[in-house]
C-alpha cells in the first residue's frame, strides 16, 4: 500500500492558451430555478509553448445556470499547426465570487490519433478561463 504522505503534490506546467470566438448565446429555457443556454463557437486560436493552431468553427458551449453558478460543457475541434485534428471536451464552472472576482475553471480532455499530439490524450489538464475582448480565453496547464 502506498503511503499518502509519500505522494508528491501536482505541478502545473503552462501548455498553451485557447482563444475562442463565440456568437450570441441562444436561450433554451429549462425551469424556474435554472437556465439552459447554448453559445456557438465560430473560431479562434491556440498558441503556446506546447501547441499552436486554430479553433475550427462549429461546436459550442452548453451552460446550465443554477443559483448564480454556471455549469459549462463545451465541445469543439482544434486544428494543430501541422494539420492534426484534435477534439476537445471542456467542462467547468463559472461564478462571481463574493469579492466580485470571477471563478472560471475548466478541465479539458483531448482526443487525437496524431502521434505528435498523443500527449494530449495521456495527461490531465486544468484551464484558467476569462472573458476578454468578446472571446473566451483559456490558459491550459498540464498537470505533472
Amino acid at each position: 500500500m502506498i503511503d499518502p504522505a509519500a505522494l508528491s503534490a501536482p505541478v502545473l506546467e503552462y501548455a498553451f492558451e485557447i482563444r475562442v470566438d463565440v456568437d450570441v448565446d441562444i436561450h433554451l429555457g429549462r425551469g424556474p430555478h435554472e437556465i439552459l443556454a447554448f453559445t456557438p463557437i465560430t473560431g479562434g486560436t491556440v498558441d503556446g509553448p506546447l501547441l499552436r493552431g486554430v479553433v475550427l468553427p462549429g461546436g459550442g458551449d452548453w451552460s446550465v445556470e443554477r443559483d448564480g453558478t454556471h455549469q459549462l460543457e463545451a465541445r469543439y475541434l482544434l486544428r494543430a499547426e501541422d494539420g492534426a485534428a484534435i477534439d476537445i471536451l471542456n467542462r467547468g464552472y463559472y461564478r462571481e465570487e463574493d469579492d466580485g472576482e470571477p471563478y472560471f475553471r475548466t478541465a479539458p480532455v483531448f482526443q487525437t490519433d496524431a502521434p505528435a499530439h498523443s500527449w494530449l490524450s495521456r495527461n490531465q489538464f486544468i484551464g484558467l478561463a476569462r472573458d476578454e475582448d468578446e472571446q473566451i480565453c483559456i490558459r491550459v496547464y498540464v498537470v505533472r
